[in-house]
């Protein structure tokens, strides 16, 4: 009989597509955009969501929001007093993973940490529907709460202290940027054999070497 929760026997086949080293572009970036706008013309619900992973002395993982990419590297916003930003302050390091599972692929990316310039923040935060505006004013991102009736009070009360004019940044809130060290591609094939390439980045420019599965 088998037990409840007992997964073992579930199975899919990786049929897709698969990748070969030639065909890969000589940087990352320039890969992974290829990927995602293919994902984005695909029916994946969301193709920017990807899992941070941060650390200091406890390990933490959240899903997030990619918001912007170039050749210096991948960039997501948050609260600054939350818990992932003081983990990234002691340990400027993260890995993210985007699961596009639905193409068979999965990208993951590990670098250093930094913030990205006031500026930059403010350009984005001033693009923001008013609601998420707000919104970020009005939480404390990660601090306990007794119940979501104080959330919906501090975000009333944000609202009318912000119903004239535009919305400042708040100080405690901005975007951070994954410089990346190494990106992994990886193309599910049959028989579990998949797909692995990794690119690294060595001595001012980047590697490829294929990964066992």
């Amino acid at each position: 009989m088998k037990k409840k929760g007992d997964l073992s026997s579930l199975r899919k086949e990786f049929l897709q597509s698969g990748i070969n080293k030639e065909d890969l572009k000589s940087s990352p970036v320039e890969q992974f955009s290829l990927w995602f706008s293919q994902a984005m013309e695909s029916d994946i619900v969301e193709p920017t969501a990807m899992s941070l992973a941060t650390s200091d002395d406890s390990i933490g993982i959240r899903t997030v929001l990619l918001k912007y990419f170039d050749e210096k590297g991948f960039v997501f916003y948050t609260n600054y007093e939350s818990k992932k930003s003081k983990q990234m302050q002691k340990n400027p390091q993260a890995a993210i993973l985007f699961p596009w599972l639905a193409l068979e692929r999965q990208v993951k990316i590990i670098g250093k940490v930094e913030k990205i310039s006031k500026l930059e923040s403010l350009k984005y935060f001033s693009s923001r529907p008013k609601g998420s505006q707000i919104g970020a004013w009005a939480s404390e991102q990660s601090s306990r709460i007794s119940s979501r009736s104080i959330l919906i009070e501090q975000f009333e009360s944000m609202k009318k202290k912000f119903s004239n004019g535009e919305i400042p940044l708040p100080e405690f809130w901005g975007g951070y940027r994954v410089i990346p060290q190494s990106i992994e591609f990886w193309q599910g094939r049959a028989n579990r054999l998949h797909d692995r390439f990794i690119y690294e980045y060595k001595e001012g420019e980047w590697t490829i070497s294929r990964l066992s599965p």
